[in-house]
């Protein structure tokens, strides 16, 4: 069953981590640096303008925004990095991600943002090195493609994928402003939800039989 994109709405925002709500649907979340074009992303995925909140001013987003959108839930994370911000705002928004992602939901996709103009930052290897590490399903996806010539492109998108050893086939490349790489992120999300729920009702099957065998 395809997501009906058109049918994307704003759930609601959470800025402490005792706020978040259970996870029931399948989630796709999109993580990246401050000013990296994630809301931009998000609302081409929608085919919306305004649906998710665009701020000139990075490190504006403070709360997890979840959108519903069909059977799959949307998740917007605060973006890192930007400096500007106090040291208690960045305690806050590392234990209101810690929890978010050390939580037991249904990820089915998590969304990497690295803006293709630039060598990933830091911030930007520990957040790959992190899913990596507790194995979640996850892509990079190459933002801003249209601000570099075809020949750059292809520099870039080989100097990433090296330093964040990720292969070719969990990465896209991504424009907000042309479309670039729109339907090619839409399959890859709608992959891993089908699999999410095919790998959810498995499980569901394999405990209530376990609960058979146990009576």
């Amino acid at each position: 069953m395809a997501i009906n994109y058109q049918k994307a709405k704003f759930t609601a925002s959470y800025g402490t981590s005792a706020q978040l709500p259970d996870s029931v649907r399948p989630e796709v979340s999109f993580v990246g640096r401050s000013n990296v074009g994630k809301s931009s992303i998000m609302n081409k995925i929608f085919n919306r303008k305004n649906l998710v909140k665009v701020s000139s001013t990075p490190g504006k987003t403070r709360s997890i925004n979840f959108f519903e959108c069909d059977w799959v839930d949307f998740v917007d994370l605060p973006g890192y990095g930007y400096a500007k911000v106090a040291k208690t705002e960045k305690d806050r928004w590392a234990e209101l991600m810690g929890v978010y992602f050390g939580d037991d939901r249904r990820f089915a996709l998590v969304v990497s943002l690295i803006d293709i103009r630039h060598p990933a930052s830091a911030l930007d290897e520990q957040m790959i090195a992190y899913l990596k590490r507790f194995d979640f399903p996850f892509i990079v996806a190459f933002t801003k493609a249209d601000k570099l010539g075809r020949n750059a492109l292809n520099k870039q998108m080989a100097a990433l994928r090296k330093q964040l050893d990720v292969p070719a086939d969990r990465t896209v490349l991504t424009s907000s402003f042309k479309g670039t790489g729109i339907n090619d992120l839409r399959k890859l999300i709608e992959e891993a939800c089908h699999a999410e729920v095919d790998a959810t009702k498995l499980a569901r099957a394999e405990a209530a039989a376990q609960e058979d065998e146990e009576r």
